[in-house]
């Protein structure tokens, strides 16, 4: 586990706690005797808390700290194990992939990183729809961005909106629109796809070969998963090998 997905996972948790106990971040800090600036900061990601800062906060809550370790990216494992039954016409309704395709319209895209990946036979966690787009066609894409009322994600405070989100702009080119959440590689050419049919649709997809170039994340999970998949005597499509 690293320290900055130990300092998320701690945000999660004392927001989680202290939103089923009905309880504000004042509140909390009243009860606790820690300001509501620092509760602020915890919950954002901007700090991890001490032990004894963690203890006071979830003894407020009626909770108390354990303390457990697992081998290094279990999560990963887990995930795997869990989208190792599930249909890729499933992930992809999840995803709202379709809808977000089709919002698209003529635009110029092509489907990258994990989801390139996932329309490929790899069972990846996927948690958003990725596309490449040319920096040439951004107004085209910020024109899109307002008709699906994105929100565009800010690192620093932790949450949806409050930057611009054209993007041009500093900041994640990662958006929550109303059609799912949408990640974008902005490129000043697109990657050379592949088309890749599913049910009645054709998608154009980044080849694997170059996911795993440009996509660091990706090519880790790729990686992993043809581990697991060698292990287990499948081949990469999940068939016996």
């Amino acid at each position: 586990m690293t320290e900055s997905r130990l300092v998320r996972e701690v945000a999660r948790t004392l927001r989680r706690e202290r939103e089923q106990a009905g309880l504000t971040q004042q509140a909390l800090a009243g009860r606790a005797g820690i300001s509501q600036a620092a509760i602020a900061r915890i919950e954002r990601g901007d700090r991890l808390p001490s032990l004894t800062t963690a203890e006071r906060l979830l003894a407020a809550l009626g909770r108390q700290l354990r303390i457990e370790v697992e081998p290094l990216d279990s999560h990963l494992d887990a995930a795997l194990d869990e989208l190792a039954g599930t249909a890729p016409t499933e992930r992809i309704e999840h995803l709202g992939l379709d809808r977000i395709i089709d919002a698209l319209g003529d635009l110029p895209y092509v489907l990258s990183g994990g989801t390139a990946a996932l329309l490929q036979g790899a069972s990846l966690p996927v948690d958003a729809v990725e596309i490449a787009v040319r920096w040439r066609d951004s107004a085209r894409f910020s024109a899109f961005l307002d008709r699906a009322y994105a929100q565009r994600w800010n690192a620093r405070w932790q949450e949806w909106g409050g930057i611009h989100t054209e993007p041009e702009e500093p900041g994640e080119h990662r958006w929550r629109t109303r059609y799912g959440e949408l990640r974008a590689r902005m490129c000043d050419e697109l990657p050379a796809p592949v088309e890749v049919r599913l049910g009645e649709r054709v998608y154009p997809v980044e080849p694997l070969v170059e996911v795993e170039v440009t996509d660091r994340r990706a090519a880790e999970l790729l990686s992993r998963y043809r581990r697991r998949l060698a292990a287990a005597g499948e081949a990469p499509d999940g068939s016996a090998g």
